[in-house]
């Protein structure tokens, strides 16, 4: 579950829109230090009370902290924000200006010291994710959250078979996009369900569908179940076609 804009959100009704669906086995929940400047953190932190166990948990850094410091202590600050110990994943947000020498070593000093279990990155082309792995080493980068939904397609060209060759996980945020209602690729199936079926159709792509509706909620865990055929996957595909790759990976 995403949570970006979750400080919008009437309180009540998010906590337990969040609590309903890790019931329902939305286990990995996203969020940032950036989302409503720490607010959401907070929110998920009072959601996640007494369910903590439950969850994998992810957070992340923005950029401007992300020198060796600058990590550690951002991390600090989520926890205290989300109530918790450690953080089962954390991100960096997007590229840094400073050196990715810097934001690993922070990363590897949390590790260390049992803050995070996992590290990764967020909005990486395949280029950066090379740099990344080189400095890192084989088994370090556990994740690259990037743009994915059935209107944007361009980390098929490069940033999925990179992370596919690298053993590095593919996590889908906004995958229902920002246009119209997707169409419908399985018999009974909400387009919501259809959009996050096709979406980790592949081995080793996860999603984050940011909802803060229960009934939403609901649909988006009962994807989890659905698989979609070859013939409904060929559709969906012919109805979104790749396109050409971009020269600039795509972000919001």
């Amino acid at each position: 579950m995403g949570t970006w804009d979750l400080e919008r959100a009437d309180r009540k009704s998010a906590i337990e829109t969040l609590r309903r669906g890790v019931d329902a086995g939305m286990a990995h929940v996203d969020t940032a230090e950036m989302y409503g400047d720490g607010r959401s953190e907070e929110i998920v932190g009072e959601a996640l009370a007494g369910i903590r166990d439950r969850v994998f948990l992810v957070s992340k850094v923005l950029p401007r902290n992300a020198d060796r410091r600058g990590t550690v202590a951002a991390c600090e600050r989520s926890l205290r924000r989300l109530r918790t110990d450690r953080l089962d994943l954390y991100l960096l947000h997007w590229p840094s200006s400073h050196p990715l020498e810097e934001t690993i070593s922070g990363m590897e000093d949390l590790v260390r010291a049992g803050r995070i279990l996992h590290w990764g990155v967020s909005n990486f082309d395949e280029d950066l994710l090379a740099e990344t792995v080189r400095i890192a080493g084989p088994g370090r980068v556990a994740c690259d959250q990037v743009l994915y939904h059935l209107e944007e397609r361009a980390i098929e060209h490069a940033v999925i078979p990179f992370c596919e060759r690298n053993g590095i996980a593919v996590v889908a945020y906004s995958p229902f996009g920002s246009g119209g209602p997707f169409p419908k690729g399985a018999p009974g199936a909400a387009s919501r369900e259809v959009a996050l079926a096709w979406t980790v159709r592949r081995a080793g792509v996860f999603t984050i569908p940011r909802t803060f509706t229960l009934s939403h909620a609901l649909e988006n865990a009962a994807a989890g179940d659905l698989v979609l055929a070859d013939a409904e996957i060929a559709r969906l595909d012919a109805a979104f076609p790749l396109g050409p790759k971009p020269r600039e990976l795509p972000t919001i």
